[in-house]
């Protein structure tokens, strides 16, 4: 059989198409490649994540398993095939109801609902839960998607319709969302350039290993196409990049030595047919293996540490003292301990890492999804021996992060190639790739011990963690120093000792996982506190709302808090407790085989950086045009930013919000604002927005010397300013503008006041803290061990909703997230590698989510709002970890609490008594 391109003929979104294609092509590379149509995502290659689904003569395939030869004679529509040049009513729906949020499964979501409306015009949510079931979504939770597809005639606000000083507190449609469901949002892999050469990582496969390379000369002259090979010796600048620079220590190819398996240590780049057909079993490299763990009990006793001045492998001690915690303990009336162990998560982003790098005169331009770009320039800078200046940073969509996209990871690598061949590089990991070399949530062992008085006020609190931070450092410095913070819970503790230590193991490089192991120590916390309630006699919420924190209180810190709202959220919940207790008590008389339970937590978190400098700043300004251009760094991983961000500056100028020209995330056109990270933008880059909008206002008003009391308008690209009765007029096209063509520009940075912590974890480590409970009412099958969540009621202190429908879509995703956590999400390193055998919430796996809102305003907050997108993740599990002890009595101290955990549970309840 010939293995030469072959042309092929079909319908393509009603049109006749010819496209050359190899024999093995699959239809999603010929749909993105050749024919240019990008909107058809690829997250796996495998028909896992279902983002590459097509309509072939009608029914849903996932492009990716297709050889695009059997397209022939057949009638494809991809998602650019849904609008027939106008925005479908499905399309439309989806914006309404918020549904799409990074965007990178839209177009495979949007493409399943419309086979499934074609046959059922009114689906109820089981079909479309089946009808869905085959596409993963990681950011929405999918209850926003089920009701955009059931209903496509619901009504939303528009920014156009919103009046001066009335986007706080609206839901209009995201001001990105039009791209996002038409699929023409450019991601990483999207739109590389024609001529660009292709990259392949070479990476270790030992967890462990010293290597040297053979002839790479000879190796590259006997394979046509390489273009180039590069290694360590390559690198000009510091091999050595971390997201903490005092703890940087991970090259960006190994020298001689790996200290985890996938960890890179050479680049193959050239034509994409050559790098296509590149084996790296074939690439000449000899390896030494060399004793390894992969946790930190497992670690070579009589083995140096993995990296010198690390004794023991630990990488860094937290700490939080406050009164005598053994001595409080000691005398209490009642004391509960525990232990808990938690797995590996991985990400699960929908969107491996891609991008492409190009020179720009002897600038570089890396355009990769990134959640950082600023942090981005300087280490690719560094590693690569350039000045900041020369490099610049594009941030394309990001299709979810949830934090492993801060750490560096392909930046430097094709600016490598792009920088010593002068041609573009383009890469985009595998899914294998990505979830081996990428990090992931860290695992942790933890203890601790909680006592009270006998009517049931917090005496004191122990606690204990080791957190397995991996072969490198990435972000365990900031776990074991916010986990001491945040271990006692929203909770009033006067005595307290909370250690946290991060540990190298040989295991995945451990970083930024949505909460920065605040949920593996309040999954611990939370299951005590109903150890101890039904120690006291006391009912469960009861217990919490008796040493909630409020304001005035001081924290286990010694930080005296303003804005609490967790006693809120808690008050909130109270009838939602009280059904949902009835109703498990009526259901469970019986003693059925499948009992119904019921849990509560509740969580706290600190918005932004741990008692560490955190800016944001932001550009605003009025062109000659007429349009309001806000230069806004800030990424938007899907949480919003975009918008949210906008309404702020918006309000606080006194504009409409659809004046508002976004110009995003890029290194050479907006400030820093600091990384999409620890729910910091809407707190901090909405201060430095609202400050801004308002400082912009202030320039105006004084040019137009006006008061403070008059209002803005525009009518075309004329400024009108109205006070009273008096109007004045400003052609805005007659008044001298910037080199950007600005005539009015104010520029603000805010930075929110914290201070250092002591020895004994004393001081102000955030400005803000986010508050939340929510109730979760699940299934156990006591025979199986299976568990199936069947409401959650979510109640989370924003301080002000800056925009109610992204609040509540970062609360149904973040519960999603935590069902995954708390019940099937276990990374094994080696084994787990791909999207079918690591098992996240699919559809049908979440249940419906009831969400309030409460609005307790903060202080610092930009018209009082707070951060939301981390701590909606935090009660989740520790809640289902409650519920399933509550219809069980058994309780699960190794997580995931799959079926074999939880039986096992359930006997040795049964064993005991």
């Amino acid at each position: 059989m010939s293995h030469a391109p072959a042309p092929i003929a079909f319908e393509l979104n009603g049109r006749a198409v010819t496209v050359e294609a190899a024999p093995a092509a699959r239809l999603s590379a010929v749909l993105r490649g050749p024919l240019g149509l990008t909107g058809t995502k690829v997250g796996c290659d495998a028909g896992d994540c279902g983002a590459c689904s097509v309509l072939v003569d009608g029914a849903v395939l996932c492009a990716c398993l297709v050889p695009a030869r059997q397209a022939a004679g057949r009638r494809v529509t991809t998602v650019e095939g849904l609008s027939n040049g106008a925005v479908s009513a499905l399309q439309a729906s989806f914006l309404r109801h918020g549904a799409a949020q990074c965007g990178i499964c839209t177009p495979g979501l949007l493409v399943a609902a419309t086979a499934l409306l074609a046959r059922t015009p009114q689906p109820d949510e089981a079909a479309v839960a089946d009808a869905l079931g085959g596409v993963l979504c990681r950011c929405t939770g999918y209850r926003k998607i089920v009701a955009a597809v059931m209903n496509a005639n619901a009504t939303a606000v528009d920014a156009a319709t919103l009046p001066a000083g009335g986007a706080v507190g609206a839901s209009p449609l995201r001001l990105d969302g039009l791209a996002k469901v038409l699929g023409s949002e450019r991601f990483g892999a999207d739109g590389w350039p024609a001529d660009a050469l292709a990259v392949r990582v070479v990476r270790a496969p030992h967890w462990h290993a010293r290597f040297r390379f053979g002839d790479l000369q000879a190796w590259r002259a006997a394979h046509p196409g390489i273009a180039a090979v590069f290694t360590a010796a390559d690198i000009p600048g510091r091999n050595r990049f971390g997201v903490i620079a005092a703890f940087a220590d991970q090259p960006a190819l190994a020298e001689d030595r790996v200290r985890f398996r996938g960890e890179a240590v050479a680049l193959v780049a050239g034509a994409p047919q050559a790098v296509a057909a590149f084996d790296p079993a074939g690439f000449p490299v000899d390896w030494e293996p060399l004793p390894h763990g992969l946790t930190p009990d497992a670690m070579p006793p009589d083995g140096a540490p993995l990296h010198a001045g690390r004794p023991d492998d630990v990488l860094v001690n937290g700490r939080v003292v406050c009164g005598d915690a053994q001595a409080a303990i000691a005398g209490a009336a009642v004391r509960v301990s525990g232990s808990l162990d938690t797995a590996y998560v991985e990400h699960a982003y929908i969107e491996p890492e891609a991008g492409v790098a190009h020179m720009d005169g002897d600038t570089l331009v890396i355009a990769a999804c990134t959640q950082a770009p600023a942090m981005d320039r300087e280490e690719t800078a560094a590693v690569l021996g350039l000045p900041v200046e020369r490099v610049r940073i594009v941030p394309t969509a990001a299709g979810g992060g949830f934090g492993s996209k801060l750490d560096l990871s392909l930046q430097p690598l094709i600016g490598l190639v792009a920088l010593k061949t002068g041609r573009p590089a383009a890469l985009a990991f595998s899914r294998a790739e990505s979830m081996a070399a990428t990090t992931k949530r860290h695992p942790a062992r933890m203890t601790a011990t909680i006592a009270a008085d006998a009517d049931g006020r917090i005496a004191g609190m122990l606690f204990d963690g080791t957190f397995n931070t991996g072969a490198y450092a990435s972000w365990g410095p900031t776990v074991a120093n916010r986990v001491p913070v945040h271990a006692s819970g929203p909770y009033r503790t006067p005595a307290y000792r909370a250690t946290a230590r991060a540990v190298h193991t040989n295991g995945p490089v451990a970083g930024a996982f949505r909460g920065f192991g605040v949920p593996q120590a309040t999954m611990l916390q939370e299951t005590l506190y109903d150890a101890l309630a039904d120690a006291l006699g006391i009912d469960r919420l009861a217990l919490r709302r008796r040493n909630a924190l409020r304001d005035g209180d001081a924290t286990t810190c010694g930080q005296v808090l303003a804005g609490v709202g967790i006693d809120a959220c808690l008050a909130a919940l109270e009838p939602h407790w009280s059904r949902a207790n009835a109703e498990a008590a009526a259901r469970n008389a019986a003693g059925p085989v499948v009992r119904r339970g019921v849990g509560i937590a509740s969580c706290w978190y600190g918005c932004g950086n741990t008692a560490l400098p955190n800016p944001s700043t932001i550009r605003i300004g009025i062109a000659a045009d007429g349009t309001v251009r806000l230069h806004q760094g800030a990424v938007d991983i899907g949480q919003g930013a975009n918008t949210v961000i906008a309404q702020i500056a918006a309000d606080a100028l006194g504009l409409p919000l659809a004046a508002i020209r976004l110009v995003g995330a890029d290194t050479a056109l907006t400030p820093d604002a600091g990384k999409t990270s620890a729910s910091r933008q809407t707190f901090i880059t909405g201060r430095a927005a609202e400050r801004a909008g308002r400082a912009l206002r202030e320039t105006v008003l004084r040019y137009a010397n006006v008061s403070d009391g008059a209002a803005l308008a525009l009518d075309g690209a004329t400024l009108v300013l109205r006070e009273g009765e008096a109007v004045r007029r400003l052609a805005l096209g007659d008044l001298p503008a910037d080199g950007t063509g600005l005539v009015f520009c104010a520029e603000e940075t805010y930075d929110p006041p914290t201070t250092a912590l002591d020895a004994d974890g004393q001081g102000r480590p955030y400005a803000v803290y986010g508050y939340g409970a929510q109730l979760v009412e699940l299934d156990v099958d006591t025979r199986l061990g299976t568990v199936r969540p069947v409401r959650v009621t979510a109640a989370h202190d924003v301080g002000r909703a800056i925009n109610p429908l992204l609040a509540e879509g970062q609360i149904e995703g973040g519960i999603a997230q935590g069902i995954g956590m708390a019940l099937m999400e276990e990374y094994v390193p080696g084994r787990t590698e791909n999207l079918h055998d690591y098992l996240i919430p699919t559809i049908g796996d979440v249940p419906p989510v009831e969400t309030i809102l409460i609005e307790v305003p903060d202080p610092e907050g930009p018209f009082g709002a707070k951060g939301l997108g981390e701590h909606v993740l935090i009660p989740t599990a520790p809640a289902i970890l409650n519920a399933i002890r509550d219809a069980t009595g058994a309780a699960v101290t190794t997580l995931p609490a799959t079926p074999a955990r939880v039986l096992a549970a359930i006997r040795a309840v049964g064993d005991e008594r």
